[in-house]
């Protein structure tokens, strides 16, 4: 196992020079960046990994000390998540709830003293990775959005199914559950005892009988189980961004293909074959990139395709990363198994 340190990076109590407070926290406690930095190799490149909604870093356990061969892997848990702080979520709106992440994403990186990396995002973090890129891209070198979420709107996809469910009993109740930022978390939190037991179910299920690619071993199985469990427990708040980032049925209220023409960082996605977030929203942004752009899909695989497939998605990674680690990266063909879209 890679050598690794973990730290608290403080990042203050809210953005410099301003009054308000982190999630307009009543707290001038400062808050705190859940860190890990595994050992590398003298001169590697920087990656940054960021994780998705409802997880934390430890979802990338398969990947770290493959990636550490390669790159300096530095995995953070976003405010609100994970082994972060956990302010008490007051934002109000779609703007400030963005702001909120990409600003203490920018503190974490000051804190670090941070330049020239690589930035890897999962899902709801490869939406705060995009909107950070669109930003700050004068730190990034590359970007990688794995699964992103947020580069579909509801109007793009003229979504007929979602208006016709919105239309029925179940269609409204789920719809006003969403509305008023109930999240799965509250379900497990008020399951009380009970609740290391749905998470038991879910993990063995989703990577285990009803996994896309690779079963989690027994005991991968056990330490995610708790792992996920005691993440989605604790104290609600980076969870509550949902309804102010995404309507109902996961479409962006502030969709990144709107912005695809101001895009100043290089970019590959990666997408597992059976990934239910929808890559067709990465092509039409492609179409507007003046930048380079790839899309890399990998075989049995599904949303979480860096614990379905780790070998594929490793590959991904470091056919994406070619103009940093290869001497001729121009010659470098596309892994056998993984195809392009």
């Amino acid at each position: 196992m890679t050598p690794y340190i973990q730290e608290h990076v403080n990042i203050g109590s809210g953005p410099p020079g301003s009054t308000v407070r982190w999630f307009r926290s009543v707290s001038n406690d400062p808050k705190f960046i859940n860190t890990l930095t595994f050992d590398s190799k003298e001169g590697s490149p920087t990656l940054v990994m960021v994780h998705g909604y409802g997880a934390s870093q430890g979802f990338f356990f398969r990947n770290f000390d493959t990636l550490a061969a390669h790159f300096k892997v530095i995995a953070i848990d976003q405010l609100g998540w994970g082994g972060s702080s956990r302010p008490d979520f007051t934002c109000k709106s779609t703007e400030e709830t963005e702001a909120w992440f990409i600003d203490s994403l920018e503190e974490w990186r000051k804190a670090k003293n941070l330049s020239n990396f690589i930035l890897l995002g999962h899902s709801f973090g490869g939406y705060v990775a995009a909107k950070y890129a669109l930003k700050h891209p004068e730190h990034i070198q590359h970007l990688i959005l794995v699964g992103p979420a947020g580069f579909a709107s509801e109007n793009d996809y003229k979504s007929e199914w979602l208006t016709r469910f919105r239309a029925t009993w179940k269609g409204a109740v789920l719809n006003h559950l969403w509305e008023s930022n109930f999240t799965p978390q509250k379900i497990v939190r008020g399951l009380g005892p009970w609740g290391p037991d749905m998470v038991r179910k879910y993990t063995s299920a989703r990577f285990g009988s009803r996994a896309q690619g690779s079963v989690l071993t027994e005991e991968e199985s056990r330490l995610l189980t708790d792992y996920v469990y005691h993440t989605l427990a604790a104290k609600a708040s980076g969870e509550l961004c949902l309804k102010y980032i995404f309507s109902f049925g996961a479409f962006a209220r502030m969709p990144l293909v709107q912005r695809a023409s101001e895009w100043k960082v290089p970019t590959s996605f990666i997408y597992g074959f059976q990934d239910w977030m929808n890559y067709q929203g990465a092509q039409e942004a492609r179409q507007h990139m003046r930048v380079p752009c790839e899309i890399i899909r990998v075989p049995q695989a599904g949303h979480f395709v860096f614990i379905d497939a780790p070998d594929g998605f490793h590959s991904a990674v470091l056919h994406a990363c070619r103009r940093f680690l290869s001497p001729d990266p121009d010659s470098e063909s596309l892994p056998e198994g993984l195809t392009t879209a």
